[in-house]
């Protein structure tokens, strides 16, 4: 578990500039498309955990005793090791204090037919222009803790597999079918064509979220950060819901409001 053999030693990466830490930084910013960039033993045991493998890990010469088993099933499961110096792999990382392992793994993929085949009604979430990727790992993980078939995410928001996305959602990511990139017309469409219900969240709305019947087919909308859900949406959904707040508060952060309000579609359905 030393790295890739080559002319009999074990290759050791001393160097910031070698080509395979150039692709990780690459991966590590998503610019190698179907590739996600996994650091820290937690989020790698939640991948392996998922079933994941192949890829390639990056690795310090000293291992803590979580990462050695980490990199052993790693290493069975068809991924190439490479022995990385400290100070070298501390220059890939994105956290700030690096754990020791980082690995570079494909981005799972789900298919339309596998949500929507479900036996039950759907729920479903879509994301619109969300930027924060804390905010959107969250909901990640908050629609999977709920109960929700799938989370969609709409052009222009942040990247669902992008590492500190992937690091809020804690597993979720790799076990929820996720579906990035879509087109506003596209998921309110697939919408139609299953008879969801498209619920919009809007502060302005006169209906509370307790009041809408949670039991049937939807698609909860959730809006950006400051200017929340674009107008074209609002216009296409069939329903508006508010969280109803004490004063002077006027609205929450989105990730609590999703909380509110899938979990209160978990009670429902319940």
């Amino acid at each position: 578990m030393k790295g890739r053999e080559e002319d009999g030693a074990a290759m050791v990466i001393t160097s910031p500039a070698n080509e395979k830490l150039k692709y990780a930084r690459r991966v590590r910013e998503g610019r190698e498309p179907g590739w996600m960039f996994l650091e820290g033993d937690r989020l790698i045991e939640a991948y392996l955990e998922a079933g994941g493998g192949g890829g390639q890990a990056f690795h310090s010469p000293e291992l803590g005793e979580r990462a050695r088993p980490l990199l052993e099933t790693l290493e069975s499961r068809g991924c190439v090791l490479w022995q990385t110096q400290e100070a070298v792999l501390a220059t890939v990382s994105d956290t700030v204090s690096p754990q020791g392992v980082i690995v570079l793994a494909e981005r799972p993929s789900s298919s339309f037919d596998e949500v929507f085949r479900s036996d039950g009604p759907l729920l479903l979430v879509g994301l619109d222009a969300l930027q924060d990727p804390g905010n959107t790992g969250t909901i990640i993980r908050t629609a999977e803790a709920a109960g929700a078939d799938a989370v969609f995410s709409l052009h222009g928001s942040v990247d669902l597999f992008a590492p500190k996305t992937l690091r809020s959602a804690m597993g979720s990511a790799f076990r929820l079918p996720i579906f990035c990139d879509l087109e506003p017309e596209r998921l309110l469409a697939l919408a139609a064509d299953h008879h969801c219900l498209v619920v919009a969240t809007d502060g302005r709305a006169s209906t509370p979220y307790t009041d809408y019947d949670w039991r049937q087919p939807t698609l909860l909308l959730l809006g950006n950060e400051g200017s929340g859900i674009r107008p074209a949406l609002l216009e296409g959904s069939d329903v508006r819901l508010s969280i109803p707040m004490k004063r002077p508060v006027e609205s929450l952060n989105v990730a609590t409001a999703a909380a509110v309000l899938l979990f209160e579609a978990r009670r429902a359905r319940a």
